[in-house]
């Protein structure tokens, strides 16, 4: 058994900033919204129509739409398994290789494609689009599209859109969002080649994959600078163990496994970009794949707002149907304005991506922090619309003679979108940590307690500077002005309020800086509170743009009133957020964890059973998994 390195917060800190891309090469709406810039014209080109980069997409989506018809989401429910012909039809369609450049194979559709074929996928089985999503959205497709030689494309692509399954293996029974504590290790042998050993958990395809991408330790030794390093690896390579399928309480016709590799070879050949390079390769894979999760969740609230819609008239109670009663008008109206605002910020970001003339990553994140809260308050919403009938399964609907529709199935489904690919609460701190990047660079060593003398005086030189000119132009702006933002006509408000928000909240971000220093970054609820402002702003800014865009074309009746419904919601969430950044319990929250973590409050869990001690350890130690 290898020894699992011990890493201390410092050196899990150091090695998540190494991996980050610190450059800023293109512009950022969402970079600039925290710094109290409020930039639409970074967005704006990008949302007309004539924007389209896929001629053949439309072409595409007829064509999934036939196969997709011919797929039982229901039997895949029962049995937890996709069958092998629905995975045939699709590879025949051309579902494996949706972001594969024609040259190799694919369908060479861009984002905004892309995202509206999984909205598809994830209407009849939320586990198949996480199926093809994983593929290629993280799988193979995507770093060796990105980062691999030309070579390593030839060889690899032209298979992935033919069909054969990918699966993307980072994290491990003790290692998630920390992976300075990363495990397998890829140790070079004499022939040149690197040797696998170590386990990954939770390998989304991992069970059904033909070519993983791995995340391995590489040893620093004579000719090898080491560090976490990225292989492509044939799955059924000597040594490759699958040790179980997982179960969860959603998806569950997913594909997901605990592999084990012992004494793996693998080829130099393989290795994508160079050693050390592994975790920016990840996370470089992630910026816009984290994209197909708000595609799953904006297919999600479509469905949940139609069957709320469609039960919220037929169904009577007191004499009207109950969705004339206020009560449950309120939760209608919110999964109206809050579906329009996910597909608003998940057609805009996808766009982004496409024109490629925008960094996107910040707004990636926010995409899948903002539409996985949503999707998930939208199907609470619906369960709570349909009573009794939304905690009943679709098959016992169905067998006493009513319409199987999958409520309590669509809110299993989508509680696992809080976690993938980035929980809620990491996602907060990844976000903030770019979001306050720029003070950082300018102020980093001063806040610095490792900084050397001279660090700090340079760096207060640079924050004088920097300061000096940024922050007179936080006290005024185009969001002071009545007539600004006159041709958004009605909504122009709304574009105000987000430029005089977002200057106030980089004049927050600033006092909490200047408040807390170094102390910052352990200030989550604040951090939190912060990204969320900036989510809940460029949501408004999308529908305000969408909504302009869809009133000039004439393709969607009242989207300006919709729009503006959401905007005033938003208002209000962002009006709490600000009083919350100063004036909230997370101290007292805090000292109340402490207290529980500590064994002080054991007595509150008296007078219980639980049946899950005795059972194992909460992490299982490597010789338990062999």
């Amino acid at each position: 058994m290898v020894p699992r390195p011990e890493v201390d917060e410092r050196e899990a800190r150091r090695v998540a900033e190494q991996s980050r891309d610190t450059r800023w090469d293109q512009p950022s709406f969402a970079k600039e919204l925290y710094l109290g810039r409020f930039r639409p014209e970074i967005l704006q080109n990008h949302l007309a129509p004539d924007s389209d980069p896929d001629e053949g997409g439309a072409a595409f989506l007829g064509r999934l739409r036939e196969v997709l018809a011919g797929i039982d989401g229901a039997a895949i429910e029962r049995a937890a398994k996709v069958p092998q012909d629905a995975l045939d039809a699709l590879a025949q369609a051309g579902a494996f290789g949706m972001k594969i450049p024609t040259e190799y194979g694919g369908a060479g559709l861009g984002q905004v494609y892309y995202n509206r074929a999984l909205m598809l996928v994830g209407t009849v089985s939320p586990a198949l689009g996480a199926l093809l999503s994983a593929h290629q959205s993280i799988g193979v497709p995507e770093p060796v599209r990105q980062f691999g030689t030309e070579e390593q494309k030839a060889r690899f692509l032209p298979r992935c859109a033919a069909g054969e399954i990918s699966a993307f293996l980072l994290t491990e029974p003790d290692v998630g969002s920390d992976p300075a504590r990363l495990h397998l290790r890829a140790t070079p042998d004499e022939d040149g080649n690197y040797v696998l050993d170590g386990s990954k958990l939770w390998a989304t395809n991992g069970s059904i994959a033909d070519l993983l991408v791995v995340l391995g330790r590489v040893p620093e030794q004579d000719g090898h600078p080491g560090g976490i390093t990225a292989f492509v690896v044939e799955a059924d390579s000597p040594g490759i163990t699958i040790e179980r399928r997982n179960a969860f309480m959603g998806l569950r016709g997913l594909e997901n496994s605990l592999t084990r590799f012992s004494n793996v070879v693998v080829p130099a050949a393989n290795m994508l970009g160079q050693e050390g390079r592994g975790l920016k390769i990840a996370l470089s894979t992630l910026t816009t794949g984290r994209l197909s999760i708000p595609a799953m969740c904006v297919a999600a609230s479509k469905w949940s707002l139609k069957i709320g819609r469609e039960w919220a008239r037929e169904r009577v109670q007191w004499g009207r149907p109950v969705g004339e009663h206020a009560a449950v008008a309120h939760r209608i109206a919110f999964m109206a304005t809050n579906t329009y605002a996910q597909e608003a910020v998940l057609e805009l970001t996808s766009r982004l991506a496409d024109a490629d003339r925008a960094d996107v990553r910040i707004e990636a994140a926010l995409a899948k922090l903002f539409t996985s809260e949503r999707a998930w308050l939208i199907a609470d919403h619906l369960v709570q619309i349909r009573g009794g009938r939304g905690y009943e399964t679709a098959d016992s609907l169905q067998a006493r003679g009513e319409r199987a529709a999958p409520v309590e199935q669509v809110l299993r489904d989508l509680r696992i979108n809080r976690i993938f690919e980035g929980s809620t609460e990491i996602m907060h701190l990844l976000i903030a940590r770019d979001a306050v990047d720029t003070h950082l660079s300018v102020a980093g060593d001063i806040i610095d307690p490792d900084a050397a003398g001279q660090d700090k005086a340079r760096a207060a030189v640079r924050a004088a500077g920097f300061y000096a000119a940024w922050l007179p132009g936080l006290l005024a702006g185009q969001g002071m002005v009545p007539g600004s933002y006159a041709d958004f006509g009605p909504l122009a408000r709304h574009l105000r309020f987000i430029e005089r928000a977002s200057r106030r909240l980089a004049r927050s971000t600033f006092y909490g800086m200047a408040r807390w220093q170094g102390g910052l970054e352990h200030k989550q609820g604040f951090l939190g509170r912060v990204v969320d402002i900036g989510a809940e702003l460029l949501a408004m800014t999308a529908v305000c743009l969408r909504a302009r865009t869809q009133q000039e074309d004439g393709s969607a009746p009242n989207s300006a009133r919709l729009a503006a419904s959401y905007c005033r919601q938003a208002r209000r969430t962002v009006a709490r957020l600000f009083h919350d950044l100063w004036i909230n319990t997370d101290a007292s929250d805090e000292q109340t964890a402490r207290a529980v973590l500590r064994g002080d409050l054991n007595w509150l869990e008296a007078g219980i059973l639980d049946p899950s001690e005795n059972t194992g350890p909460w992490i299982a130690p490597d010789e338990a998994l062999r």
